[in-house]
């Protein structure tokens, strides 16, 4: 079984509006890198120049936050879900 990750709405214009698509890489670094490749454009919303996931942008690996776990190191397998969620702000 493969790897699902749930694309939010702002980014799905860079996937051909699919809402979910199959990730590919056994951490969540490779998983990102990997995007970057099948869908130019994703990974520079999703990390920043240093390569670190963006403040406002998060990750969760079967509900898991990344960042509570080992962040990109975060390991991967088949069946897991990964979940990209932009923070929303509010006031």
């Amino acid at each position: 079984m493969p790897i699902l990750v749930s694309i939010p709405t702002p980014l799905r214009g860079l996937t051909k509006n699919l809402d979910t698509v199959n990730g590919t890489g056994s951490t969540i670094e490779e998983i990102l890198a990997n995007l970057e490749k099948e869908y130019p454009g994703i990974g520079e919303r999703l990390v920043d120049e240093e390569g670190r996931i963006r403040r406002f942008v998060n990750i969760y690996v079967n509900g898991e936050d990344v960042r509570f776990l080992q962040d990109k190191a975060t390991p991967v397998k088949d069946n897991d879900e990964i979940s990209i969620v932009p923070a929303i702000a509010g006031g």
